[in-house]
């Protein structure tokens, strides 16, 4: 086993990754897909540069794929009110259900990875977690500050 904490991260990272995109396919959906409806749910009506920067792909793929959702009933574009060549993306009806069986999924593949965790032992692991990602985000905020 190896012992370098940045690749078992990494190699985590990946297994969790197949877990998550085997798990939406399930649910009907594919993994970008399954990440924007769960955005969309926590950040509704934004403009798709905002999800295209938070899912980190460009732009264009993303209209791609809001484009194939859209015409599946799952999101809608409504105008922007406050910019009229702008379009806002929302959650429609039909993706309420389809999130309820994504987060469904999603409860399975968390009760597995920690499979084995007492309750303890799984609020340390999550306050180790906390602490990795706040330290690996500091240097990149202290550049910006910097920059």
């Amino acid at each position: 086993m190896d012992t370098n904490p940045g690749y078992l991260l990494a190699d985590n990272s990946r297994l969790l990754r197949r877990a998550f995109d085997e798990r939406v396919r399930e649910a009907g959906v594919t993994a970008p897909q399954a990440r924007l409806l769960l955005n969309l749910e926590r950040h509704p009506g934004r403009n798709q540069a905002f999800y295209a920067e938070r899912l980190e792909i460009e732009p264009i793929t993303l209209c791609r794929m809001v484009d194939r959702m859209e015409e599946a009933g799952l999101v809608e574009r409504r105008a922007d009110p406050d910019d009229r060549r702008a379009r806002l993306l929302h959650l429609t009806v039909r993706s309420r259900g389809k999130i309820a069986r994504i987060r469904a999924a999603l409860d399975g593949l968390i009760e597995t990875m920690l499979a084995g965790f007492d309750a303890e032992e799984e609020a340390v692991f999550m306050a180790m977690l906390e602490r990795v990602s706040t330290n690996l985000s500091a240097p990149s905020k202290e550049l910006a500050a910097n920059g």
